[in-house]
């Protein structure tokens, strides 16, 4: 007997288990079903009432856990929610599988429309930086203030220590890879990722190691694992080469809303010296500079990122 003949509740059995993911105190997660699509979003609620809300945005390969140490820092300014992107975190892939920067967008779109929120304070780390712009420049009646974190514009001079990222978008090369590091456990592959991502990997605790080498095996549970940061880094680098009104610093001239900007002087995957282009294309903008951090400052500097983010948020409150 086939596999595809079996009953449904023994073919349940054997199927791959996936450990669920973790969840910190204090945070609550959920399921939104889209036509098409389901994203997972993880929420922080507010300490106090009335209180506008915020929406967080992930990088490549990262999940809505990646904001957690920033959240709790903001739940008495604003209602908290990450999104799962698809194909990451919890959410399962899109249905049209698109992992495009436009179709990325159109998933934060969709789920700020589905749900009402809009207009809320929008946070974006790396890729999440370029969809952030993105949902800015399109809909700006849902953007309050933006805050990008390292985020994935294009440079013309690519750090070699980027490329890898870039390669993986090229046909072959992520099954090459996975032969390859076939052998790697999953806290070899969790500290290879924190060597390029953290500016210090030193400064992270046995706690936090502990937290993100569960969340590793985790995802290599996953089937659809590879396709999404396969596909989605080629949506980074398609994004790239795009021109004319599409292009992504032409988006980030079209931003209306209030912007701060965090670049970390040990950045590995976008280079510190964007941070002054990037200034001069987001009209009004403020800039954060943390000489010390990598490519993840909302992780390894929440409390700098959160005093930025107040004083922002503040800002734009008394305007």
């Amino acid at each position: 007997m086939s596999s595809t003949e079996l009953p449904e509740a023994v073919a349940a059995a054997m199927a791959p288990k996936v450990s669920p993911v973790r969840v910190a105190d204090g945070e609550r997660l959920r399921s939104v079903a889209l036509p098409g699509l389901t994203l997972t979003v993880r929420s922080r609620p507010a300490s106090r009432t009335g209180v506008p809300p915020a929406l967080y945005v992930h990088g490549l390969g990262g999940s809505s856990q990646n904001w957690s140490a920033l959240m709790p820092l903001l739940e008495d300014i604003v209602d908290g929610e990450a999104v799962d992107l698809p194909g990451f975190g919890d959410s399962p892939p899109p249905d049209n599988g698109d992992y495009s920067v436009n179709g990325q967008a159109r998933a934060v779109i969709r789920l700020l429309d589905a749900e009402g929120r809009g207009p809320v304070h929008l946070f974006g780390n790396s890729l999440g930086g370029a969809v952030a712009t993105r949902v800015a420049a399109a809909r700006p009646d849902l953007v309050r203030t933006l805050t990008l974190v390292s985020p994935a514009l294009p440079e013309i001079l690519v750090q070699r220590t980027a490329l890898p990222t870039a390669l993986l978008a090229l046909p072959g090369v992520a099954p090459l890879f996975g032969r390859l590091t076939r052998h790697w456990t999953p806290e070899q592959r969790t500290r290879g990722a924190m060597g390029v991502t953290y500016g210090d990997p030193s400064s992270v605790t046995e706690e936090e190691l502990r937290h993100a080498v569960r969340e590793m095996e985790r995802r290599l549970q996953l089937p659809y694992f590879w396709d999404a940061m396969t596909n989605s880094a080629r949506g980074i680098v398609n994004a790239y080469t795009l021109g004319g009104q599409h292009g992504l610093w032409r988006q980030a001239e079209r931003v209306l809303a209030p912007t701060l900007l965090v670049y970390g002087g040990r950045d590995l995957l976008v280079s510190y010296r964007m941070a002054r282009r990037a200034s001069a294309a987001f009209r009004g903008s403020r800039l954060l500079t943390l000489p010390d951090a990598g490519h993840v400052a909302m992780m390894e500097y929440p409390r700098q990122v959160a005093q930025a983010c107040r004083e922002l948020i503040d800002d734009y409150d008394r305007s």
